[in-house]
């Protein structure tokens, strides 16, 4: 039995890591101006000195190339987060807004819009946008986190309670924002809820490589206190797991991830839902292949997202999170439906 599973979860991260370059080329040859196999190619092996580039070069180098890239990255981070606060949750239902940093976050962009006003213009605003949003999300953790934690240990159940009161706060906090707000400030506020790779840079980029690269290695070596967690917190324990400390540390890296991931691209709903569900449902709750496959799959279809966000009604863009909402909802439904029909037959 092992041994079939085992040969189905590599044949589906070598499938999962062949399909990631042909969206990525995919992404690179589509948008507003379609360019062939050839020309993308040509794209990125053109020299960086080249005095008089082609524009398919330019296209590639300058706006699509950095934006394919960080849609690769923010898609893994999410989904790899999200497949952790499932297993820390023990609920494959959970997503990384569980802990509040997508509320928080989203909290502190708003504050930086409102309290900026007419004075944030250009690179200068995304910045202080950007650090805003990731300010509000730590702040929103920091305090989940100290909700839950007592003498005795940080309990999951009361760090999901107070999650969720913290999103609700941070959500009334924004509304009273939004009330605020003029006509200009509430389009980039729900601008930055819908998320989008539009921002893409490579300084951004290489922020967002810089936090994923650090994640996308240290999340992996959590994989057997986490599949221990899935037995329970006591079980853990005589396995020689220190929860608390685990705990600790899958909290700060998704916390640190996701708040990275709002603060370059915005609120990008259900990757980190559906993603680490359906390759659970396809290899199994073992963390070893679920966290790596997760972050694959995640990866391919934020990328997809972005590219059907550019070329569903090009040449204007529609913002990447409608995509992953309007991929998502459907599969969260049926998700439903299956665990109450399940639960009838029981």
């Amino acid at each position: 039995m092992w041994t079939i599973r085992h040969q189905r979860a590599r044949l589906l991260l070598g499938c999962l890591a062949a399909a990631l370059p042909l969206c990525m080329l995919l992404g690179l040859a589509s948008g507003a101006v379609h360019l062939g196999p050839g020309e993308v190619i040509r794209g990125l092996l053109a020299p960086l000195g080249d005095a008089e580039p082609g524009q398919a070069s330019l296209i590639i180098a300058h706006i699509r190339l950095p934006r394919v890239l960080l849609a690769a990255l923010m898609g893994a981070v999410l989904a790899m987060s999200g497949a952790t606060m499932q297993g820390l949750f023990r609920n494959p239902l959970a997503d990384p807004s569980l802990i509040g940093v997508t509320a928080g976050a989203s909290l502190g962009a708003a504050l930086v819009i409102v309290m900026g006003g007419g004075l944030l213009q250009g690179y200068t605003a995304l910045t202080l946008v950007s650090a805003g949003a990731f300010a509000g999300g730590a702040v929103a953790v920091v305090f989940v986190y100290r909700l839950a934690t007592s003498p005795s240990g940080t309990s999951v159940a009361t760090m999901l309670l107070a999650g969720i009161a913290i999103t609700a706060l941070a959500g009334a906090l924004g509304s009273l924002l939004e009330f605020r707000a003029d006509n200009d400030m509430l389009r980039r506020i729900s601008l930055w809820k819908m998320g989008g790779m539009d921002g893409a840079n490579y300084p951004r980029l290489l922020l967002g490589a810089l936090v994923s690269g650090a994640l996308l290695v240290a999340l992996p070596r959590y994989a057997a206190p986490l599949n221990a967690l899935l037995l329970g917190e006591s079980e853990a324990r005589h396995l020689g797991i220190d929860v608390d400390r685990a705990k600790f540390a899958l909290i700060t890296w998704v916390a640190l991830g996701v708040g990275t991931s709002v603060a370059l691209v915005g609120t990008i709903a259900f990757v980190g839902l559906v993603v680490p569900h359906i390759v659970r449902l396809l290899l199994g709750p073992d963390h070893r292949v679920l966290l790596p496959a997760s972050a694959l799959a995640g990866a391919i279809l934020l990328v997809v997202a972005d590219t059907l966000s550019r070329t569903l009604i090009a040449p204007t863009e529609m913002p990447v999170g409608i995509i992953t909402a309007i991929l998502g909802v459907p599969f969260f439904i049926s998700l439903l439906r299956q665990r109450h029909h399940y639960g009838m037959q029981s």
